[in-house]
């Protein structure tokens, strides 16, 4: 087992399985030392254990949990092509997108929740550059998607 996942045990936490893409991508795809993965929605065993929007069917707590869930699904596309989370290096970017009640403005909270979880998981290579964005709808009704891009140490 790898550093990573001993820490994400320690957290209680599993690496699940790649999500299956929804359309015409690659859950995640190296480019050089870099990995980049498609949007993460907060599946569960396939399932998306919540839909609506942040702000109104959805409370923010409720959405920075499922963010937390989209970084897990990050890390396990990131695996899917690395074959190793060890190989990160560090996350250079996380980009979270937040279907939003119109008034919503807690976006960056919500977001929060991808990001602490790839810090607590992976210590300072965790730490990122961020965008939170809030958007109408997503697929299937997710209130959360997050994409991340990860540096690799060299092979």
């Amino acid at each position: 087992m790898s550093a990573v996942e001993s820490r994400l045990a320690e957290l209680g936490l599993t690496l699940p399985e790649v999500v299956p893409p929804l359309a015409a991508y690659q859950p995640a795809v190296q480019s050089g030392v870099y990995v980049y993965t498609a949007g993460q929605l907060p599946m569960v065993e396939g399932k998306l254990p919540v839909t609506g929007k942040v702000g109104a069917e959805v409370t923010a707590e409720e959405a920075k949990d499922l963010a937390r869930t989209c970084a897990l699904n990050a890390l396990a596309a990131v695996k899917s092509v690395t074959g190793d989370l060890d190989r990160i290096a560090r996350v250079v970017k996380v980009v979270g997108f937040v279907a939003s009640a119109s008034d919503f403005t807690g976006q960056p909270g919500v977001v929060n929740g991808a990001s602490e979880l790839l810090a607590e998981v992976l210590g300072d290579k965790g730490v990122h550059a961020r965008s939170a964005v809030g958007v109408a709808v997503l697929p299937l009704d997710a209130p959360v998607e997050v994409e991340i891009q990860v540096e690799l140490t060299q092979a």
